[in-house]
């Protein structure tokens, strides 16, 4: 029988946790820890050992952001999924650049925030449909030096494309490449990315840069 996932989760408003514990026990997810702030969440981390924090960014005391950047630098970080009523660029990309591996927004249904929480415990990115145009509109602003990015400029306009949803025979026909090109490329970039994923590459490009 396979273990089920542990979640820990940090938000402020009681109503809320009750309503995400709720929404986690009917996707078959254990809640094995709440808090109401950042400090007293890093410490029920700490305690529980979870493999999904879900952080909420408006906490008092420590902010979610600054939660997850300290949860990260733990000797056995857990995934971190941000949980905020906030859908701004700024937002999403201070989450990102702390080292979120998904972002939902409260608004979400709660099977969203139960994918959510599969998809990362899974070592998958995660980021729900109200916040993916700006990792889109990131993605599309232009890129570092090719000098500084592991990916050739070819790789790099084959991983926007991927990030944007378009499948592989549709990125052969826009760059003029052969369909065994395009999946070279694409297993390339996640390889050179040490990612599980496509989406997981997307948001490692963001973290580390290489796509700002």
């Amino acid at each position: 029988m396979v273990a089920p996932i542990r979640a820990v989760i940090v938000e402020d408003h009681a109503l809320v946790r009750t309503g995400l514990r709720t929404s986690l026990a009917a996707a078959g997810i254990e809640t094995v820890g709440e808090a109401g702030d950042g400090v007293a969440g890093l410490e029920i981390v700490r305690a529980t050992a979870p493999d999904v924090a879900i952080v909420d960014v408006g906490l008092p005391g420590v902010d979610g952001i600054a939660l997850t950047r300290a949860l990260k630098e733990l000797p056995s970080p857990p995934r971190v999924l941000v949980l905020t009523m906030q859908e701004g660029d700024e937002i999403v990309f201070a989450a990102i650049a702390a080292g979120a591996d998904g972002y939902c927004v409260k608004s979400s249904d709660g099977t969203v925030v139960g994918d959510a929480v599969r998809a990362v415990a899974a070592g998958s990115a995660y980021f729900d449909a109200h916040v993916a145009g700006a990792v889109l509109r990131k993605l599309n602003a232009p890129g570092v030096a090719p000098s500084e990015s592991p990916l050739t400029p070819r790789e790099t306009e084959v991983l926007k494309l991927v990030a944007e949803g378009v499948g592989n025979v549709q990125i052969a026909e826009r760059l003029g490449l052969g369909l065994g090109t395009v999946k070279g490329h694409v297993a390339d970039i996640l390889e050179k990315l040490a990612a599980s994923d496509r989406a997981h590459a997307a948001v490692t490009a963001l973290r580390r840069g290489l796509i700002s």
